[in-house]
């Protein structure tokens, strides 16, 4: 009984208009009062009412025969860009439909779906085609769906929406600027290499599958006849550059939109990386790591970029200390905010990475960036937003 109550509220909540809800409470109070002070012409225009009512409900209370196909492309798209959902949409039915209004979610939001999904009327077997704009405007995860299809009776008393299709996720990346060049630190190759792996060297680095052309000496025999497949060890060169990007995710060193300057540089960073064959290596102040490079592309950065959201509680120092213990590469890349004394005072413990880093570079955002200080052994970037960093790395001269 409960859930009959239940699904009455949600219908009498979401169905029916304010015009459908005040219809029926009028018609109800007319025949009330009809019936009570024996005017039968109140009674007559009570009912009428409450058939108006009545008719309403069944005009849109079976859901509509429609074959629903929406497709959000492209899954990926840096800040602003533009994302577009597809809509394809046939009526199934022999009868001509009712009118319907196509609305989607987003990021938990309702919208309405732009022309032609507003009171459309399909003729038997019609199919339309149609895109609208997914929101791009902020960086993150912003699940879209799933599209909602509502048809209204021609009173406007009542209207009924169904889900169809499945709901759909878009990464909104942070902004992009293109940087010219990257440091490569001390360590290169010894054949002047720097835009793949070398295989066959002395340090193993992972078990891959076989493909035709590679050693058969490097065949792991055990591993094969473990799984039933080739697999062969491979090693890479550790003289090639890897290079260490560090965003600092703590809220309280940035202000206004200095976290998300630093989230798009550090995007500009590992793209401008990946882009020259390098290895990086993706450090969060909170503690997550991921690795991209040639092989493994850009992507698993970027999605990461746009879920990142700041975390509070993290010892600086303990971001530091992580750094020198765990070196990996010999260049430091690190983006932080700088809007105050204390933001100043931490940049003097990141200049102890040049200890362990040959190549160290940070990276300062914020209006009170401290452009005037030295940092022994460091390249310090003082910027204000995303875009005046990029200028001022392709100004660098040589690292």
């Amino acid at each position: 009984m409960a859930s009959v109550w239940r699904r009455v509220g949600e219908f009498v909540t979401r169905g029916l208009t304010p015009r459908g809800i005040g219809l029926p409470v009028a018609s109800a109070v007319l025949v009330g009062a009809g019936l009570f002070f024996g005017y039968s012409d109140l009674v007559v225009l009570g009912c009428a009412g409450l058939i108006a009512a009545i008719g309403s409900i069944v005009w849109v209370a079976s859901r509509p025969p429609l074959r629903v196909d929406r497709k959000v492309e492209p899954a990926r798209v840096a800040r602003g860009q533009e994302c577009l959902g597809v809509v394809h949409i046939r009526n199934g039915s022999r009868w001509r439909s009712a009118a319907l209004i196509g609305s989607d979610r987003c990021a938990g939001r309702d919208f309405e779906v732009d022309q032609p999904l507003q009171a459309i009327r399909l003729s038997p077997r019609e199919e339309i085609t149609t895109t609208y704009e997914v929101p791009t405007r902020r960086r993150g995860i912003v699940d879209v769906g799933p599209l909602r299809i509502a048809r209204r009776d021609p009173l406007g008393l009542v209207r009924l929406a169904w889900p169809y299709g499945q709901a759909a996720r878009v990464w909104v990346h942070p902004r992009v600027h293109p940087l010219l060049h990257v440091p490569v630190g001390t360590n290169r190759s010894l054949d002047g290499i720097v835009d793949k792996v070398q295989h066959g060297s002395i340090t193993f680095h992972a078990l891959r599958e076989y493909v035709a052309g590679d050693d058969l000496r490097h065949v792991h025999w055990r591993t094969s006849a473990h799984i039933g497949q080739l697999m062969v060890r491979e090693h890479v060169d550790t003289s090639l550059p890897r290079i260490a990007v560090v965003l600092d995710d703590r809220p309280e060193v940035y202000a206004d939109e200095g976290f998300e300057d630093a989230v798009d540089a550090a995007a500009s960073v590992v793209t401008a990386v990946v882009g020259s064959g390098l290895t990086v290596d993706l450090h969060l102040a909170s503690g997550a790591l991921i690795e991209g490079g040639p092989d493994i592309g850009v992507q698993p950065l970027l999605d990461l970029l746009a879920e990142v959201q700041p975390v509070t509680g993290t010892p600086f120092g303990s971001v530091i200390q992580r750094l020198r213990h765990r070196r990996r590469g010999d260049t430091a890349i690190l983006l932080t905010g700088a809007s105050d004394a204390p933001a100043s005072g931490e940049l003097n413990q990141a200049a102890a990475l040049s200890e362990v880093y040959p190549t160290v570079v940070i990276g300062a955002f914020g209006a009170g960036s401290p452009r005037a200080a030295t940092l022994p052994g460091v390249t310090l970037i003082a910027a204000a937003d995303a875009a005046a960093f990029a200028d001022e790395w392709n100004a660098v001269p040589a690292w």
